[in-house]
């Protein structure tokens, strides 16, 4: 009757393995004091791509930071897609380039990409910067992505950072938190031990030789994750520079929150189900390291749902015990809890302090079943640019 626990216990084994990749990964960070990469007096001339969907509202600060940054021979591109308002009237007026794209059939920040890509000249700058629309620009963001790229002839990706708005909720905060060890301290570990990144959406700079053979047009929900997945395959893994910041704010309503919550949880879990176990044989066959460490990186569940099912294995392996199981499961999955819960605890001691108090701990209960809630629906794909609505009242997130 043993064979009947048996999945319990590979399902133990596999949160055990993605507890040691985030906790080596936040243990590396807390030791990280490896120096940036140095800025020089020149850099290659660069073109900014802004993917906006309907973003009046809040694009102007951003066109703002970025040509505070521009050198000569720089270009900054709006890419205006499927908007209906004046998105791309706005970006004109405050000096930037724009580009208009309509197709109802193919949405999605990947299709507005590859438009913007494919209508660059081949004489146009050499290094390509992504920002969302809704970021704000770090002093010499520009300046140090460009030059990682130069130097090292790879995709660099910037500290991409979110926060809480002001007068936000707790779970907002647990939020960021979240956000944090996935944005910051992971791929910060990852840079001291000398591994690539993944990229994050915002603040990813690239070689234009490295985007010969890729194609952006997609409509998956986390392509971000995908591409970094895709470079690595092709010998151009993104390195991490902290240096680089930029910044957004979490939206305040509930709708919003919920839709934003849902693509990148929805898209992660896709990924990881359907890609990283092909990726991990892919890179082991090819004796590369960068894909291994990148797939493996991925296999790591978003932190909450890896809480969830491993405080679900722990006491499944348990009640599998007393029913003879053996103790393999209990033993695995204690041990697992212990890793994870020191994991969180050692990162929250680095970026976790000025953002969860004893006064937070009451909001963990009902964020982690407003969390659950999603995974369940983490099936029902969604592919689709749905742009985040920011502002609005305060809501639980």
């Amino acid at each position: 009757m043993s064979w009947i626990f048996f999945p319990f216990e590979v399902l133990a084994i596999a949160l055990a393995w993605s507890v040691l990749v985030l906790f080596v990964e936040i243990l590396a960070a807390y030791f990280d004091r490896k120096q940036p990469v140095p800025i020089g007096s020149e850099r290659p001339r660069v073109v900014v791509l802004i993917p906006a969907h309907n973003e009046s509202q809040g694009i102007v600060p951003t066109i703002a930071d970025i040509r505070s940054q521009l050198g000569s021979g720089d270009r900054l591109l709006v890419v205006a897609d499927n908007c209906s308002d004046d998105t791309a009237e706005v970006a004109l007026a405050h000096g930037a380039e724009v580009i208009r794209r309509d197709d109802a059939r193919n949405r999605g920040k990947g299709f507005a990409l590859d438009f913007g890509l494919r209508s660059l000249a081949v004489d146009d700058p050499e290094v390509v910067i992504v920002i969302d629309a809704d970021c704000r620009v770090g002093s010499r963001a520009i300046e140090m992505l460009a030059t990682v790229c130069a130097v090292t002839q790879r995709p660099a990706q910037a500290l991409y950072l979110m926060s809480a708005p002001a007068g936000a909720s707790v779970n907002h905060q647990i939020a960021e938190f979240a956000w944090r060890i996935k944005n910051d301290l992971r791929p910060r570990g990852l840079r001291a031990l000398g591994l690539p990144c993944q990229l994050m959406g915002s603040g990813m700079a690239f070689p234009r030789l490295a985007l010969e053979n890729v194609n952006f047009a997609s409509g998956h929900l986390t392509e971000d994750l995908e591409l970094g997945l895709l470079l690595a395959s092709t010998g151009h893994a993104p390195l991490f520079c902290p240096a680089a910041q930029v910044k957004s704010v979490f939206p305040l309503t509930a709708a919003a929150s919920r839709s934003q919550r849902q693509r990148w949880e929805h898209g992660h879990l896709a990924i990881l189900i359907t890609r990283v176990c092909p990726l991990i044989g892919k890179a082991l066959l090819e004796r590369n390291l960068n894909l291994l460490t990148l797939s493996l990186d991925a296999a790591v569940p978003p932190t909450v749902l890896l809480a969830l099912l491993t405080i679900m294995a722990a006491l499944t392996n348990v009640a599998a015990a007393l029913l003879g199981a053996g103790l393999l499961g209990i033993l695995v999955g204690f041990g697992t809890l212990v890793g994870l819960c020191a994991a969180i605890m050692l990162a929250w001691n680095v970026r976790g302090r000025d953002l969860i108090t004893t006064s937070s701990l009451r909001a963990i209960g009902p964020y982690l079943a407003a969390k659950a809630g999603i995974y369940i629906r983490a099936f029902a794909r969604e592919k689709i640019w749905i742009r985040t609505t920011r502002g609005g009242g305060v809501d639980d997130l």
